[in-house]
């Protein structure tokens, strides 16, 4: 008898589910998507009704040809693609491509991949969900219509290598990140003067202990100067103690965005990689899927957790919790990211194992008790003003859930009180010995730059994207070079304190590093440029309503309320006569933006977009004299660059002296910055300023770099400018900037090689140039 034919998306997963099923079936993958919109005009038939025309790429038509063989072997194929729109368009392109009727193919779903989940959809399968089908259509079709038609305007609009696009969320993103980045360069620091108290009292072993209290801010150094001087012979009086209870309560298990902010606070992972671990968690039946917007738990999951926590902490830490939605439309899968088997908190996979941890301890604390607290608050008066200090700390009563697992925070959600420490017991009209009073200068911060995590939840909280395209978003935008991930150095920053001690006012300077920041998202010029071209004459794309509203309309269709056709229809007609207006009516995109003049010429000073990035020019092109170009560093922007910054740019190139009676030169080319020396160049490392380096710095590097160039060189043709170089993979021909791999026989005898045999080995290759292999990889 025909085994049946079961088909998966990844090959991870066909392994782990046929472990479940037993010889009735074989489990293959697809590898993901099997087919794709065409190239060529877009790939879509405007006229007639959008109707999309897709096709099976080079690298997946292997994967379909076995994929049809097995299927007519096969007693009865069944597809169990994942359970979201993007699995249920994959499971619908099997089915038109294998030859299979959508409305008769057994489809089954399951959000973990554990052997009662299989058996229980393969007891209960149904057919494709046509509605998630065109849902996920009208996504990939509408994003490829924005792609398509944008982006050539932009290449006719700007004098950059054709490599711009544009996204329909991908724009949106970077909008956000740019305006952050325009918030950030606006913002003024505002300083006042925070008050602070340092006084003794005894803990309950008699010991004299220090605690803080605070006072009111003050505006300015007059009034923070003037409220120390109204301290001077103040005796300090408890005036009034408050004890009230608190507590905290747990977060609600992880979606996909939650997930993607707490691995990226807690573990330092990127968006992509939390996705990759992830998705490698599911595949091995470790959680349940990982692409969701529901923060609900099942019912036998619940169970689970409910007996782990008695067994493992007892009732007490025992809380059970249903957690619901505030997106109503929440959709794709329908339970949170979980682990599939409770009692494992942790497992042996090294890669995946600090991921799996983290979801663990989020699910279990999830339905443990609240943290109990008692919160003291002591009023403490002055006796020489009306003025009162205040002093707050907190003792934890009952860890709770705190046993298990404490929430991050984001920069943007951190304020002084977050850390409160403990106070020693006090009554009503104690008297406290002060040990200090300090008026401490503090400023206002801007909102901090976005990371990778901290974009997703602000997507999500305009409603943009959904659970499957906040990784892939993300990546694009750093793909096309509109956004750069990298860290800031802080800067120093005085600032003044003023203090009285034993009845004097003293005051000092101190100084602080401020504005450091790790692996925040900046946007490039690029980045700012194409936004504001975007902004100015696609505003309906760059709008985040108009963007949450057409995710909106996708929830619709994939709910059988709206007819796919017609949301692109809305959208395309007024779209297409904005591209059309723009192409006609557009100036240049130019960047442009005037510093000064060079005193030295008379001329203007330009920033602008070249060709190869953000640069200084002094000159116009029409100037009877050429301009003079410099490149921007690669932390300077077009927004921000002053007229001494860019003059200092134009102090390259170098000439640092002499070594070997040859001029040693520093400059930055379009590779970066590097060294000449007798008619040779040397690229420097990222740690060498070219603009501060020396004569003394540069000869290590020229001596060792040129020993490392003599190591790796096996032979020169000069004439022919042909060179025999050792790689990390064995002996290649260079030939100017190419390369050419050697046969094993010819590695073996490279350093005996003919300028004759180099040229006919050459020739060869170019004539038949090694067949790259297909990267197989999911279209999402």
């Amino acid at each position: 008898m025909a085994k049946n034919l079961l088909i998966v998306e990844s090959p991870a997963k066909a392994k782990t589910i046929e472990k479940y099923l037993g010889e009735d079936f074989e489990v293959k993958s697809s590898y993901g998507h099997i087919r794709d919109l065409e190239k060529d005009d877009m790939g879509i038939d405007v006229n007639a009704n959008y109707a999309p025309r897709y096709i099976v790429p080079e690298d997946k038509q292997k994967v379909v040809k076995e994929l049809k063989a097995l299927a007519k072997k096969a007693g009865e194929v069944w597809l169990a693609t994942d359970e979201d729109r993007e699995g249920e368009a994959i499971s619908w392109h099997l089915c038109e491509v294998l030859g299979l009727d959508p409305v008769k193919t057994k489809r089954i779903v399951f959000h973990e991949i554990t052997k009662p989940a299989i058996q229980n959809a393969v007891q209960n399968p149904r057919t494709v969900d046509m509605n998630l089908v065109d849902a996920q259509q009208a996504r990939r079709i509408l994003d490829r219509i924005v792609g398509f038609e944008i982006s050539p305007v932009l290449w006719r609009k700007m004098s950059m290598k054709n490599s711009l696009s544009a996204g329909r969320v991908q724009s949106v993103a970077v909008r956000l990140i740019a305006e952050r980045e325009r918030e950030i360069n606006a913002f003024t620091a505002a300083s006042s003067f925070k008050v602070e108290a340092v006084f003794s009292a005894q803990d309950i072993n008699n010991k004299n202990v220090s605690f803080k209290a605070e006072g009111s801010r003050q505006k300015n150094a007059a009034d923070a100067e003037a409220f120390l001087q109204s301290c001077v012979g103040a005796n300090y009086t408890v005036n009034d103690i408050q004890v009230k209870p608190a507590k905290k309560s747990p977060a609600a298990p992880f979606t996909t965005s939650t997930l993607q902010q707490e691995a990226s606070r807690k573990l330092g992972y990127g968006v992509s990689k939390t996705m990759v671990l992830a998705q490698k968690l599911y595949e091995s039946g470790n959680i349940t899927y990982m692409r969701t917007d529901s923060v609900s738990l099942s019912d036998t999951a619940l169970n689970d957790i409910h007996s782990n926590i008695g067994k493992e902490y007892g009732n007490k830490y025992l809380q059970p919790r249903k957690y619901k939605n505030k997106n109503e439309s929440a959709q794709e899968a329908h339970e949170a990211i979980r682990p599939t088997y409770i009692d494992n908190a942790t497992i042996d996979d090294a890669d995946t194992k600090r991921l799996y941890e983290l979801i663990w301890k989020r699910t279990i604390a999830s339905q443990m008790a609240d943290a109990e607290l008692e919160k003291t608050i002591a009023k403490i008066s002055i006796s020489t003003n009306k003025q009162e200090l205040t002093a707050q700390g907190e003792v934890l009563k009952f860890d709770g859930f705190l046993k298990v697992y404490m929430e991050d925070k984001d920069d943007d959600d951190l304020t002084e009180e977050d850390t409160e420490g403990m106070l020693p017991p006090l009554r009503v009209d104690q008297f406290l010995s002060l040990n200090e009073l300090k008026a401490i200068e503090r400023f206002t911060r801007p909102s901090p730059r976005y990371t990778e995590a901290s974009l997703v939840k602000k997507l999500e909280e305009l409603g943009i994207g959904r659970p499957s395209t906040y990784a892939p978003t993300i990546s694009t935008i750093l793909k096309r070079g509109y956004v750069e991930k990298r860290d800031k150095e802080g800067v120093r920053r005085d600032y003044r304190v003023l203090v009285l001690k034993q009845d004097t006012i003293t005051k000092v300077t101190e100084h602080e590093n401020t504005g450091a920041e790790k692996s925040k998202l900046f946007p490039t010029d690029l980045g700012l440029v194409v936004t504001d071209f975007l902004k100015e004459y696609f505003s309906d794309i760059m709008d985040y309503g108009f963007t949450a509203k057409i995710e909106e309309e996708f929830d619709e269709i994939a709910e059988g309320k709206k007819k796919w056709t017609n949301t692109i229809d809305s959208f395309y007609k007024p779209f297409k006569k904005d591209v059309e207006n723009t192409l006609e009516t557009a100036e240049r995109i130019k960047g442009e933006r005037e510093l000064g003049v060079d005193e030295a010429s008379g001329k203007k000073i330009i920033a602008r977009m070249g060709r190869y990035g953000p640069m200084v020019q002094i000159g116009d092109v029409n100037d009877e004299e050429k301009p003079r170009f410099a490149k921007l560093k690669s932390t300077q922007s077009i927004e921000t660059i002053n007229v001494d910054e860019a003059m200092e740019l134009f102090k390259l190139p170098r000439n640092l002296g002499q070594f070997e009676n040859e001029d040693v030169t520093v400059n930055i080319g379009r590779f970066g910055p590097f060294i000449a020396h007798d008619k040779k160049f040397y690229s420097l490392n990222k740690e060498n300023d070219p603009y501060s380096i020396t004569l003394a710095e540069s000869i290590p590097i020229i001596k060792e770099k040129r020993q490392s160039k003599e190591e790796r060189t096996i032979k020169i043709f000069e004439k022919e400018k042909i060179q025999v170089l050792r790689g990390p993979y064995g002996p290649y021909i260079k030939q100017g900037l190419r390369n050419y791999k050697l046969t094993k026989q010819d590695q073996e005898r490279a350093a005996d090689l003919t300028v004759e045999e180099a040229k006919q080995i050459i020739e060869h290759l170019k004539a038949n140039p090694p067949k790259k292999s297909a990267r197989r990889k999911k279209n999402s």
